[in-house]
């Protein structure tokens, strides 16, 4: 078996504006996904992630470039002559039919002989936990089963790659909880490479092995969740992956991977950590976490803490929100909650004083590019 079930090499898709100007949707686009993963491109919309996956599944072809599957070069080879399957947000079931037709269909398009197709589809529908309503119609299901219904189908035809194109897009917001949870079990439990598009940050962090965050065609960082979420390479990855504040500055001084910028909004200087090349003079951000800034009565430590005052202060149950003047500029907060108590001085306070710490190893510093 091949290492990768799908690359795309310098993968160029070019598009003509209403306007007749040419715009590349897919923009030498780079990428490597290996077998057996859950892979997730993100990004916000007009990225370019939808059109990767429309070129996978063979419904658009490459401007220039080539992409592979299994290692095979697929040029202009049309859907069904790709070793995939594609599971789409609005399922696209066959209203008429019942769950075991529309999970069979596929089988009987290919003269699969009829004991296998039922063998196939009851395995299909197990997988999902649908095995009881094989004679049920579409409209007879809730979204959370039409949407493994469309699973079903897709699995049943063994696919070495599945597509998921934003698949829990019109699922409300606990059931779609329910189903990230479902779809990574599922991936586990079949072994096979899914390569998911969505919109979605907290989705894709909690799901992937791996994610592509695209911008304006390109893919701008490939890494685990982990990866994206502590060590984003740019500001828009940490702009986009949670929350973050931002501050701006000029390297002072540079010690191996402890950078020190002086930030004017602070008229003061603050270590982080650079895990790029910087030099003195450089302008750059600081990104560090709400929930990375040490909110406390007295000053932690001798340097990167810095007198706030608190503006608002949001009690959230697991958390308290917290919007904090530091020097010229307004940090985000996240204080958790660890005690149980109804006591109101236990949690931050409008107009409260207190110091805001910014740890160098939670202060990352990116370039300004």
């Amino acid at each position: 078996m091949n290492e990768f079930a799908v690359e795309l090499r310098d993968v160029i898709k070019t598009f003509q504006t209403p306007e007749g100007a040419p715009v590349n949707a897919v923009d030498h686009v780079d990428l490597e996904i290996k077998n057996g993963e859950f892979f997730s491109m993100l990004g916000s919309s007009g990225c370019g992630k939808t059109t990767s996956l429309r070129m996978i599944a063979g419904f658009e072809w490459p401007t220039s470039g080539e992409l592979f599957i299994e290692g095979q070069a697929q040029g202009h080879k049309p859907p069904f002559q790709r070793p995939v399957n594609t599971v789409f947000q609005n399922y696209a079931l066959f209203q008429h039919m019942t769950v075991y037709d529309n999970v069979a269909f596929g089988l009987e398009m290919a003269k699969t002989p009829k004991d296998e197709t039922r063998r196939r589809v009851g395995e299909a529908l197990e997988m999902v936990k649908l095995g009881s309503m094989e004679k049920r119609y579409p409209k007879q299901l809730s979204g959370g089963q039409q949407q493994r219904v469309a699973l079903a189908r897709a699995l049943v035809n063994r696919p070495q790659v599945l597509l998921l194109d934003e698949p829990l897009g019109a699922l409300d917001q606990k059931l779609r909880k329910e189903m990230q949870i479902e779809l990574k079990l599922l991936q586990k439990e079949v072994g096979i490479t899914f390569i998911f598009v969505t919109h979605d940050q907290e989705e894709a962090l909690s799901m992937s092995d791996r994610i592509a965050v695209m911008s304006h065609g390109k893919v701008l960082q490939i890494g685990s969740p982990v990866e994206i979420y502590e060590r984003p390479n740019c500001r828009f990855v940490a702009d986009f992956i949670g929350e973050t504040n931002f501050l701006q500055g000029e390297v002072r001084f540079i010690d191996g991977d402890k950078v020190t910028v002086y930030v004017p909004d602070l008229e003061n200087e603050v270590t982080g950590t650079g895990y790029q090349t910087f030099h003195n003079g450089q302008q750059v951000y600081l990104s560090v976490r709400p929930e990375k800034i040490t909110l406390a009565e007295r000053s932690v430590l001798n340097h990167n803490t810095f007198p706030a005052s608190v503006l608002q202060a949001s009690y959230i149950g697991s958390d308290t929100r917290v919007l904090a003047r530091v020097g010229k500029t307004v940090l985000k907060v996240i204080e958790q909650n660890k005690i149980s108590t109804l006591d109101p001085e236990a949690y931050f306070q409008q107009n409260e004083q207190a110091f805001a710490t910014l740890f160098p190893e939670n202060t990352l510093v990116l370039p300004m590019d």
